[in-house]
């Protein structure tokens, strides 16, 4: 079951609402515990099993300038990433592809930019996988 629980800050706590469950109101001290004690709430609300909650949380600490930078952080963070993943990928393809050649596992990392261990490392990947 597919639910969103709103929180808001209220002084030390988070209060906690669910729409989808009608009645379902919680409160907890973090916002990472609060998934777990929605979907217990819901469970004994709904007889759905705790397990089978997908909790998705929406929260609001009274900050909306400082909610934008976090999400912009977590944005950054993301496509930062992705870009290593991309890089990672890429360096492989071309390790793999210069080794290929005949070049030397030195001579690869020199042109790369990394160290020798790291390509002899890239071009036994390659051979297990």
């Amino acid at each position: 079951m597919k639910v969103t629980a709103h929180a808001v800050r209220s002084g030390d706590w988070w209060s906690v609402d669910v729409p989808e469950v009608d009645g379902l109101f919680t409160q907890a001290k973090r916002l990472d515990q609060i998934a777990e004690m929605v979907a217990d709430a819901g469970e004994l609300l709904t007889d759905v099993p705790a397990a089978e909650f997908e909790v998705t949380l929406d929260y609001d600490f009274g900050d909306p300038a400082a909610l934008r930078e976090a999400e912009e952080v977590k944005e950054r963070t993301a496509a930062a990433q992705r870009a290593v993943e991309e890089a990672s990928q890429r360096s492989r393809a071309v390790v793999h592809g210069l080794r290929e050649r005949g070049l030397s596992a030195r001579d690869v990392a020199t042109i790369l930019g990394i160290s020798h261990q790291r390509v002899s490392q890239i071009d036994k990947d390659k051979a297990t996988a």
